[in-house]
């Protein structure tokens, strides 16, 4: 397996997301929304995948991956309902707190994705490690 074309997808994925984020910085609430819908089709395609591999994911290690995407998935609605529930806001009290709250799940949502990577990273060099295993006994047993 080509674990390192999958790390420059990962890698070239989190520019992407950090390119959108210095974007929206200097954008307007109109352009914002046009950015957030773009960014929820986008995560839909991506729970539509999710949703396919959880059927065909039974017991082993991949389904509790395929979990923890589900439930990213599920997060990513919750997000979708508070930013629907935003335009409905004309307390100045409950939009800050609502924008502390969303500050709070970024936050969170990145420092998420940093263990995710740290898992990431572990998971390529045991599999590395698992196949360079495996080929050796294959060598020694012929």
């Amino acid at each position: 397996m080509d674990f390192s074309a999958k790390l420059d997808h990962l890698r070239e994925h989190a520019e992407a997301a950090k390119g959108a984020a210095q974007a929206a910085a200097s954008e307007s609430h109109d352009q914002l929304q046009r950015r957030i819908d773009q960014a929820q089709t986008d995560m839909s395609k991506a729970a539509k995948d999710v949703k396919q591999d959880a059927g065909k994911a039974a017991t082993d290690a991949k389904s509790k991956w395929t979990k923890m995407r589900a439930d990213m998935a599920e997060h990513r609605n919750d997000v979708k309902m508070r930013i629907d529930k935003r335009a409905d806001q004309v307390d100045a009290t409950l939009a800050e707190a609502d924008a502390e709250w969303a500050e709070d799940d970024a936050d969170d949502a990145i420092s998420y994705a940093e263990s995710v990577v740290d898992n990431a990273r572990l998971a390529v060099l045991d599999a590395i490690d698992a196949r360079t295993y495996a080929n050796e006994l294959a060598r020694t047993t012929k």
